[in-house]
């Protein structure tokens, strides 16, 4: 075996609700190979390290020892909460807040639904304890901390058997002096047990909100710091000793040493994966403005890019009907984290979504699915209800025989009996035109989901590009694209593990926050300097831990802000070059009018504008692979045709909807290639549907670029 140069490589794996995805890359030719295998829910590390050792089987001459890093992307964070299975953690608050996460907030995610119940906290009220201590909004002690009281409380804690604790007293971001000695008296009596501060997690005013992510952090890092340290020993087993990083929520990745001490940043860590792709295949290709969707097993996620950067959030709730957006904190239904997230909408519409028909004769799709296990019916693992996967094998758009690159067989017969029998025939429609309503309808809620993250944030989707991926993204992209009046399409090389390869075309990203609430005319411009360099000095200490960032650190500085009297902040890019002086300062409030007035349509220029929270991202650069360019000397399409077979379409002039399409083998398809649909391209990870009245033409690197012919 010939092995190549230490640190040339890296492996990217992303744990999906159907499939785990894998890809090795050459830093320096570009080349990817991907693998991709079944999600073990049982025990995700078995699917990971499934993943990584096919990747090292699929060639010989990249030995263990080549890796230069590994990036993972996880939900295991958000299935703990979701499913109920945190750890038992204990809550320490100001004394007359015990009750602060049981009140949580008023707000409601439906205004009228009589039938709406808040989610159980995370810490029942037996386990959350009060201190008599109290610091007023400047950080100055009202009430000093009462040591004979911590101790009392402590010793319950240690009775109470809890695996982690979460500290939130008010006003702590101020001055985390009380914090720290309560961190530090339960630290001396319970040495094993996790310690969260909210002045060390997320140091910003609103304590529900605080509280809420310091718990989560508590209640899920016993969790996420097992299982991480399952996926190092696993890795040390078959050879590979390189640095773990992790996929954070805002699209960047930490070390796996500050994922298990501060797991809740990485809460929404798979999706991110996604977009972080779209958005370096967008820049590196000449469009920096896209729309990402990315379509899996079980969910399907969308996301806006505009320059080259997907648009981050920290309006999120986790849990329940999880959802993002601006406004009253995001969704309202679950958990809220104020922790940075990359802005996306998502919808229980997957490869393996269940199409049923309710009580009132109407056919649906989704929420729920089939996931891995048992997976759609065609995959003959016990499934016996009809999914996306299952309609599009029905319309002729998957080979039953070339499914993941022929390591799966789809039984077509199995799939048209479950079509026909829960939809076709109770809703009296031929077994072609079923699938076809189920296709349909899981389009339209996409096209939803596209729509709410372009036209309901005040974009125009013309003027976007949609990047569609995941295993059955391109299956629909172009039929969604046409639907929400998109005009152009472009599918990657390996879609089906794009989110994987997006794991390793970003850098290392530490969060820093601190809050201010003054108005920017009554402000010394010196402060928020000091307030900056503080930050900075502790993103340099984090910046330390990451090996995998080369270089000095990169800072981004933003600030959240408002108007006088308003509730809630845009956050506003700060320069960060020049002195932070009263010119500074003045640019700073023009950029906020200008954010104000896209985001809500109008500027006040005369109100007093208010700097809320100073955020400052500590970015470590890592290189980027390089795109390999296809080395083809010929654009004849026709040498990539496989045959041809018949596909169900709405648009074709026959009767029945059957169109005799030619199938094409991608990885023959040479650059500059161009033909018109219907077509079918197929690879191993997945399958493209060209329709009618579209053409593709493939770039210099492989990707095809689908546009309307009008």
């Amino acid at each position: 075996m010939t092995t190549t140069p230490e640190g040339r490589f890296r492996i990217g794996v992303d744990i999906g609700g159907t499939f785990t995805d894998g890809t090795l890359v050459d830093s320096a030719t570009g080349q990817v190979t991907t693998s991709k295998v079944l999600t073990t829910p049982a025990d995700p590390a078995s699917g990971f390290i499934a993943a990584v050792q096919k990747l090292l089987d699929l060639d010989d001459s990249v030995g263990p020892e080549a890796i230069e890093h590994v990036v993972h992307a996880t939900t295991v964070a958000t299935n703990a909460i979701i499913e109920g299975k945190t750890a038992k953690t204990a809550f320490v608050t100001t004394e007359g807040f015990r009750d602060m996460l049981e009140i949580a907030r008023q707000i409601r995610p439906s205004l009228y639904d009589l039938q709406f119940e808040k989610p159980a906290p995370l810490v029942p009220r037996q386990l959350c304890f009060e201190v008599p201590e109290r610091l007023d909004a400047k950080g100055e002690v009202v009430t000093p901390l009462d040591e004979a009281a911590l101790a009392k409380v402590v010793d319950q804690i240690a009775e109470s058997n809890v695996e982690a604790v979460a500290v939130c007293l008010l006003h702590s971001y101020r001055n985390p002096d009380h914090e720290q000695r309560i961190g530090k008296a339960i630290a001396e009596k319970l040495p094993g047990v996790i310690i969260s501060l909210s002045s060390d997690v997320v140091p910003e005013f609103r304590e529900y909100l605080r509280a809420s992510t310091t718990v989560i952090n508590s209640s899920v890092a016993p969790i996420v710091s097992t299982y991480l340290a399952s996926i190092i020993e696993k890795l040390h087993a078959v050879g590979v000793t390189s640095e773990l990083l992790v996929m954070q929520s805002s699209g960047g990745v930490y070390p796996a040493a500050a994922a298990s001490e501060n797991p809740v940043f990485m809460v929404e860590s798979g999706p991110a994966a996604g977009a972080v792709a779209a958005a370096s295949l967008g820049s590196a290709l000449g469009h920096p403005n896209v729309i990402s969707f990315d379509m899996g097993g079980t969910t399907a996620k969308a996301s806006l890019i505009r320059n080259g950067q997907p648009n981050i959030t920290k309006d999120y709730s986790v849990g329940g009907a999880a959802q993002s957006g601006t406004g009253a904190f995001g969704g309202a239904s679950g958990y809220p984290i104020r922790t940075p997230v990359v802005d996306l909408v998502e919808i229980g519409a997957g490869g393996g979504s269940i199409a049923w028909v309710d009580s009132g004769g109407a056919l649906r799709v989704g929420p729920h699915s089939s996931g891995a296990d048992p997976g759609p019916v065609c995959y003959g693992l016990g499934g016996d209800e009809p999914t996306i996967t299952d309609a599009n094998l029905v319309l002729g758009r998957l080979d039953p025989a070339y499914f993941a690159g022929g390591e799966m067989s789809l039984d077509l017969d199995a799939a048209r009996k479950a079509v026909r029998t829960h939809c076709a025939d109770p809703l009296s429609l031929s077994i072609e035109e079923a699938a076809h309503g189920i296709v349909e309808i899981a389009n339209t809620a996409m096209v939803n989901a596209l729509r709410l993250v372009s036209v309901q944030r005040g974009h125009d989707p013309r003027d976007f590009m949609l990047v569609a991926f995941g295993g059955a993204g391109p299956a629909h992209a172009v039929r969604l694209a046409e639907q929400a009046g998109i005009p152009r399409v472009l599918i990657p090389l390996g879609p089906g593990t794009a989110s994987a390869l997006g794991l390793l075309v970003t850098d290392v990203r530490m969060e820093g926050s601190t809050t201010l609430i003054v108005r920017a005319d009554e402000i010394d411009p010196s402060r928020i300097a000091d307030k900056f360099a503080r930050l900075e000095t502790a993103g340099r200490e984090a910046h330390k831990i990451a090996t995998s960032a080369s270089g000095e650190p990169v800072f981004e500085r933003a600030i959240e802000m408002r108007y006088w009297g308003q509730s809630f902040e845009l956050s506003v890019p700060a320069s960060e070059s020049g002195n932070i002086d009263a010119a500074w300062l003045s640019n700073l409030t023009e950029s906020f009018h200008n954010a104000h007035e896209m985001a809500y349509g109008f500027r006040a220029n005369d109100e007093p504008v208010e700097l809320v929270n100073l955020r400052l991202t500590t970015v470590g650069k890592i290189a980027r692979p390089k795109m390999h360019r296809l080395n083809n000397t010929s654009t004849d399409a026709s040498t990539a045709i496989k045959g041809n077979r018949p596909v169900y379409f709405a648009e074709s002039s026959d009767e029945n909807g059957i169109a005799q399409t030619p199938v094409y083998d991608r990885s023959k398809l040479p650059a500059g290639a161009m033909f018109t649909g219907p077509a079918i391209i197929e690879e191993p990870d997945c399958t493209t549907v060209i329709h009618p009245g579209w053409t593709l033409r493939v770039d210099d690197f492989g990707n095809l670029g689908i546009e309307h012919n009008n």
